[in-house]
């Protein structure tokens, strides 16, 4: 097998390779638009507001979960980041309080234990409802998240095919040039 023939071989595989990239970027483009867009489309579509910085809601909160809520204060919810600080530092803080330290399990076992409890009942419920929105909120989140790591892979990919194209380009070239000699 000659010079110029292995240039040629290796050449056509890294093109081959590069035009593989460039697929894999593009479906992981598109996955991190979808993803990242129906996240949007769907908290946005529940209207969910981040409280004033100056009202009793945040001013109820730990000193932690405060600065982390005041970041966002008056946006509307529209990404999985915001999602995640709603999630964990505005309902889960606000659960706490409402279930005094609680679980939804330990209160609905209390519950169930006391009938006649109506206030212990709420309470379930009230956490019950708080702990199904906030676990959706993390869903969001955790979506919103794959969207970013498509992204950051489309990226690499995309770089990777460019390198295979650059250094195809130059194997043909030099196969090329192997020839003439």
């Amino acid at each position: 097998m000659t010079r110029s023939t292995l240039d040629k071989i290796i050449a056509s595989s890294g093109l081959v390779l590069a035009v593989v990239l460039l697929l894999m970027s593009g479906a992981l483009f598109w996955a991190h638009d979808f993803i990242h867009g129906q996240v949007k489309e769907q908290l946005s579509a529940q209207k969910i507001t981040f409280p004033a910085a100056s009202g009793p809601e945040i001013a109820a909160l730990p000193a932690a979960d405060k600065d982390q809520v005041s970041k966002y204060a008056g946006q509307a919810l529209t990404s999985g980041a915001q999602a995640k600080v709603y999630a964990d530092n505005y309902i889960a803080a606000h659960l706490q309080h409402i279930g005094d330290g609680k679980t939804y399990a330990e209160l609905s076992a209390a519950a169930i234990a006391n009938p006649t409890d109506q206030a212990l009942a709420g309470k379930a419920q009230t956490v019950f409802k708080g702990e199904t929105l906030r676990g959706l909120l993390l869903n969001a989140y955790a979506f919103d998240t794959m969207a970013i790591v498509a992204k950051m892979a489309a990226l690499v990919s995309l770089t990777g095919a460019v390198v295979l194209l650059v250094l195809a380009v130059l194997g043909f070239r030099h196969a090329g040039s192997v020839k003439r000699r």
